[in-house]
């Protein structure tokens, strides 16, 4: 078992370290560096430079968070980065330092930071009406519901909109109640679907559970290839999905929600054949298959939603993140019928469809298909995947490398046959991945997984960074200082 016994820091790590670390890289990263300021000029070629930053220092709005903003807020990295403009991939701080982003705010900024065809349309409708109230008739909803209708399988075109994935999770468990007459949510272990009352109770970790009434869910086996029960198995934990049905409901449910790979959870992908199965299971007993695709869609995993993979078309689809590239927005698509329940009473949701956001959603549908950004997360995806995976043959800390398309996930272990959680080292490792000027997440139960979910117009070399500022930073390391409020948190959503 290797063990990483630290004799320097991150800026005085041998030029000759380095020189190993990058000895099979692309040509846009070849020379040698001394240090990580080095490492930053590096970084691809890029035709931008922010405007200086004249607003107040990183200390000083931390300082104001403290005061005035909820404790439950927390930031990343023992010295909190002040991020003050962004342009496609890259993000820059007060001091116009610019970072490679391999997070993309959450997997939400799938087109890139402010991408000019996504700011424009939004700037001029925000200059002619900013809010009319859905009451009246505009046209930005209605065109992007019929875009979004377009965009998914079967009868599910009826779209309801909303401001955030927790919305839009809520209301349709809450559909899924009405349409069946059953009061039964099945969900997944580990996996995460808001912090609101019904979705807090479908999601499957306690970290994300205050204690409140969260009635009538059952949690399934989590069908993890690398940490399940059974492994690679989808079969077996779907005859679980079946038992807990069987033996714990009256054998009717409402309905059942899943992430096609979980994204809270540490990149998660379903064991091979589950879904399907589960499927299957999921409509014997009357319910309806209700897929979260709020983090794995928008084109994210290589398909335009996660789902399609799995060979099934659900009922219900909810999403959110992706939808706007930053801007508020959710939505709901369902079919027609199941649509109709919510006509027995008045439905209505002040924000949701507001004219910028869902302006900013119809441009976000059309920068996808112009920059063909989907095939581009499949090739550059697979790319990343694999330059991972090879640093898993190097570096014993590395026990899984997980994910499709630009949604992946590197889960690091102290010891690979125990696969003991090695969260202290992920916390650190990223600290110095953020110093040579990668950005990345991390989730996961133990908050020992990388979340690498970058905007979709990744390219190769920027593959090759993120490849080797993570093998950099795993070359040699020593945690020297108790961490902070700050560096802390295990995970976040």
């Amino acid at each position: 078992m290797q063990r990483f016994a630290a004799k320097r820091s991150v800026q005085n790590i041998s030029v000759s370290l380095w020189r190993r670390c990058i000895s099979s890289t692309s040509q846009a990263a070849t020379a040698s560096v001394k240090d990580s300021d080095e490492f930053q000029a590096r970084l691809p070629p890029f035709a931008y430079t922010p405007p200086p930053y004249t607003g107040p220092s990183a200390d000083v709005i931390l300082s104001k968070r403290k005061e005035f903003l909820s404790p439950s807020m927390f930031c990343l990295y023992r010295k909190p980065l002040n991020i003050v403009d962004g342009k496609m991939q890259y993000l820059f701080d007060e001091s116009g330092r610019r970072y490679l982003d391999a997070f993309a705010g959450i997997a939400v900024v799938n087109c890139g930071h402010c991408h000019p065809d996504v700011v424009e349309p939004v700037i001029n409708q925000i200059k002619r009406l900013q809010h009319p109230t859905v009451l009246y008739l505009n046209h930005a909803i209605a065109d992007f519901s019929e875009a979004l209708a377009s965009k998914l399988p079967g009868d599910l075109k009826v779209v309801f909109f909303t401001n955030s994935g927790t919305e839009a999770n809520e209301l349709a468990l809450m559909m899924a109640k009405l349409y069946t007459g059953c009061q039964d949510i099945v969900a997944v272990r580990n996996g995460y679907h808001g912090n609101a009352a019904a979705t807090m109770g479908a999601t499957g970790q306690s970290m994300w559970k205050f204690n409140v009434v969260q009635n009538s869910v059952h949690h399934a086996l989590n069908p993890d290839p690398y940490r399940g029960v059974f492994g690679s198995d989808g079969e077996k934990y779907a005859k679980d999905l079946q038992d807990l049905i069987q033996y714990g409901t009256t054998g009717h449910i409402a309905g059942f929600i899943c992430e096609a790979i979980q994204g809270v959870g540490g990149i998660v992908e379903l064991a091979p054949g589950y879904l399907s199965a589960a499927y299957d299971t999921v409509k014997k007993a009357g319910g309806l298959f209700i897929a979260d695709e709020v983090q794995s869609g928008f084109a994210r995993t290589g398909n335009f939603w996660g789902f399609e993979a799995h060979n099934v078309v659900p009922d219900i689809v909810t999403m959110a993140k992706g939808i706007g590239n930053g801007f508020p927005l959710g939505a709901v698509v369902t079919t027609p019928e199941i649509a109709g329940v919510l006509t027995r009473r008045s439905y209505f949701n002040t924000f949701g469809g507001n004219s910028v956001s869902t302006t900013a959603g119809l441009a976000v549908l059309n920068v996808i298909e112009k920059e063909k950004l989907q095939e581009n997360a499949a090739m550059v995806g697979s790319y990343l995947k694999e330059k991972l995976t090879q640093l898993k043959e190097k570096h014993e800390i590395i026990g899984d490398v997980r994910g499709r398309g630009l949604m992946l996930g590197v889960e690091l272990v102290s010891d690979r046959k125990l696969k003991t959680p090695a969260t202290a080292e992920t916390l650190h490792i990223m600290d110095q991945m953020k110093e040579l000027g990668v950005l990345i997440g991390k989730g996961g139960y133990f908050g020992n997984v990388f979340r690498i979910t970058p905007p979709l117009c990744f390219t190769k070399d920027d593959a090759v960074v993120v490849k080797n500022a993570c093998n950099y930073a795993m070359n040699d390391y020593k945690i020297d200082e108790p961490t902070s409020r700050c560096f802390s948190i295990t995970m976040f959503s």
